[in-house]
């Protein structure tokens, strides 16, 4: 049981990963997730764990996040599925290229933690007033594999895979707290695109210390100006109709990076925001 200690805890804080959502239906999630019911197990046999799987809390400027990495990918799958069953269903398929996602999770355990130093009499109320703050029991928790960048081959870029796995683990990390970052400091200004661009930005120069478009291009599945297929389509319905306006804001985040040198990574975040489309 030692390989599965991180699903066990993850497990204690959102039960649903309890239930293996091959086999659980929508419903039973939707009464975990949303209702605080118990999930009637406590398996964990639907895992295989890795020696790589890790909790860790992360400080960024937007405050502290839960990083959970997870060495295989049929468990990060898994747990995907497991972590969005309530709203999308259990058996919504992962895109190959996705290798990282910020989800919000309800934390019953939390809130059964407070209502403990209540009354029976009082805690409907309290209940009430505690959820009516989402902090109190929502949680920002940030899931990444380990895995070739946006599923593209070490080969591309003339790398091993090793060396290609080291730096695809910086890039998915700096990105994806990229996007708690903008959710917290940014939260009116929400565009999937546009935040798409700015997370890969500030992955590729927290690993490289530069910004390559051309790179770029490749993860999102462009040649030239022309797409072609990739992780573009993830975040709009237009892929090809767009590429050419996301090839000028490739551009327009290059000169800005080169023209704006900054110690840290997330120092990327308030210029590139100002960046229009």
């Amino acid at each position: 049981m030692k390989e599965k200690a991180v699903f066990k805890e993850l497990a204690e804080e959102y039960p649903q990963l309890y239930l293996n959502p091959d086999t659980a239906g929508q419903e039973l999630y939707k009464r975990v997730v949303l209702k605080g019911e118990d999930p009637g197990t406590e398996d964990l046999s639907h895992y295989q764990g890795d020696e790589a799987d890790r909790i860790e809390i992360a400080d960024t400027p937007a405050g502290k996040v839960k990083v959970v990495t997870l060495g295989n990918r049929q468990d990060f799958e898994l747990v995907m599925r497991g972590m969005m069953a309530a709203k999308d269903g259990p058996l919504a398929r992962i895109p190959d290229n996705q290798g990282a996602a910020m989800v919000i999770a309800f934390n019953w355990r939390r809130i059964n933690e407070h209502l403990e130093a209540y009354p029976a009499s009082e805690r409907s109320a309290e209940f009430q007033l505690f959820t009516s703050v989402k902090e109190n029991y929502q949680d920002m928790v940030v899931f990444l594999s380990r895995r070739p960048y946006s599923n593209i081959d070490a080969s591309t870029f003339g790398y091993s895979e090793d060396e290609w796995l080291g730096i695809s683990d910086t890039i998915r990390r700096y990105h994806e707290l990229t996007h708690v970052i903008c959710r917290r400091k940014y939260p009116d200004r929400i565009d999937p695109v546009r935040d798409e661009l700015v997370a890969d930005a500030v992955g590729l120069y927290a690993a490289y210390g530069s910004f390559d478009p051309e790179m770029e291009k490749k993860f999102l599945g462009i040649s030239g100006e022309t797409y072609t297929g990739g992780r573009l389509e993830n975040y709009t319905e237009n892929a090809k109709g767009i590429t050419p306006q996301v090839c000028r804001m490739l551009s327009a985040i290059k000169q800005l990076i080169d023209s704006h040198p900054v110690p840290e990574p997330f120092d990327l975040i308030p210029v590139l925001m100002e960046m229009r489309k």
